[in-house]
């Protein structure tokens, strides 16, 4: 799950298509061009809104974004308050990505680059599904 242009989750899909080509992604955007630019990644399925955050995250395995996806109203107002509860109350395991452009720091982790968040992400989804 991604918003604005999407370029975290286009990451996370190419990411993941690399290290399961076999599992099936589902993009979900807070908006049609993050939607788009995820599936540019690899994906064949994608939704957006409000209504597509709810429902897949009641049914995904596994959800993987940045971590504003469990904040009510990050990410510029993208996400709101249904959406967060939705993925926040996920019975799937979720896997945050750090940002700090989404007003809140997480004490702890590591100053790194993305693209080593995602790779890590990536890498302990193995040991939770």
């Amino acid at each position: 799950m991604d918003g604005q242009g999407g370029g975290v989750g286009r990451s996370l899909v190419e990411a993941l298509r690399a290290r399961y080509p076999e599992a099936e992604l589902i993009a979900v955007g807070t908006n049609a061009a993050a939607t788009a630019n995820m599936m540019k990644g690899g994906t064949v399925n994608g939704a957006t809104g409000e209504n597509a955050v709810i429902y897949n995250s009641a049914r995904a395995d596994a959800i993987l974004g940045p971590i504003g996806i469990v904040m009510a109203n990050a990410m510029l107002g993208e996400v709101t308050p249904r959406m967060a509860e939705a993925v926040s109350s996920s019975d799937a395991p979720i896997l945050l990505i750090p940002m700090s452009r989404c007003s809140a720091q997480v004490m702890g982790v590591a100053d790194r680059k993305l693209a080593d968040h995602i790779k890590e992400a990536v890498e302990k989804l193995a040991g939770v599904l």
